[in-house]
């Protein structure tokens, strides 16, 4: 142990984990010990380079707080969340694909009824929602707690705005008997996620650009059913090829109808996996 070198520290290290009591995180750290050994290796990282590393995951923590998780929009930048993701929600067809969860939710939304409006002042074009939530036999899911938010025209959520009091583009909604729900919102628009962090300098230093394709963000649970964390994306946008986060699947594109009054309306079903 006084003599480890590059070719023998990884097996000390491991060994050193070898009484830990629990041995999902044994295996854990165990692998996260020798695949980060095995990357050190293959670029022959500086030390410069590596204290470069840990500055940036530093500012990437100071940039944490209760309205903004920089280490999140990191997780989706890198495509490990919707990695996660895709391992983690293997349904059966049919039922509604699952993807990131993303930095912004806020637990404790206002609670609507149907046909109100969640935009509660927030800007952008009025738009109706209308979906439904069943099974995959089809049966209605009646009182599923629908979770929707949302970012506004200028691309901005709620949390984001400093000055604002309340919530604005958020809320929480109960299907009815029928599983149907209804509430009026605005349209979803494309947006840059937040670049005046080291999330942001990393895209920029890997020439990739910041934005998300327009969408609605939902959560949808009811007992006996597995929770379901989605988005609704519009159809048409230009940045559905190319989200910033990997989080398109082509079952969560929609259309926004266009009415004629020049609001915008947009029908979906959410379709639930029953829990094991």
């Amino acid at each position: 142990m006084r003599n480890v070198n590059q070719h023998t520290i990884t097996d000390a290290v491991i060994a050193r984990l070898a009484d830990t009591p629990d041995p999902r995180l044994k295996q854990i750290m165990s692998s996260l010990v020798r695949h980060l050994h095995d990357f050190a290796r293959e670029v022959q990282l500086t030390e410069d380079e590596w204290m470069a590393g840990i500055e940036f995951l530093t500012a990437t923590g100071h940039q944490c707080d209760a309205k903004r998780q920089e280490f999140i929009l990191l997780s989706d930048t890198l495509g490990l969340s919707m990695l996660t993701v895709a391992m983690n929600n293997d349904k059966p067809a049919g039922c509604t694909e699952s993807t990131v969860f993303g930095p912004f939710h806020v637990p404790g939304a206002p609670e609507y009824d149907h046909g109100d409006d969640i935009a509660n002042g927030a800007k952008g074009v009025p738009c109706a929602v209308h979906c439904t939530v069943k099974s995959l036999d089809g049966k209605p899911i009646a009182n599923a707690k629908i979770e929707v938010w949302q970012a506004d025209a200028e691309g901005l959520y709620d949390v984001q705005r400093p000055d604002l009091q309340g919530a604005q583009a958020r809320g929480v909604l109960r299907s009815a008997v029928d599983g149907s729900c209804f509430f009026n919102t605005i349209v979803a628009e494309a947006y840059p996620i937040p670049t005046d962090g080291p999330v942001g300098r990393m895209l920029k230093a890997t020439q990739r650009h910041p934005w998300r394709p327009a969408h609605l963000h939902f959560m949808v649970t009811a007992p006996g059913y597995e929770t379901l964390i989605t988005h609704v994306f519009r159809e048409g946008d230009p940045y559905l090829d190319s989200d910033a986060v990997f989080g398109v699947r082509q079952s969560l594109v929609a259309p926004w109808e266009t009415l004629p009054d020049g609001h915008f309306r947009l029908d979906y079903d959410f379709v639930l996996h029953q829990a094991k």
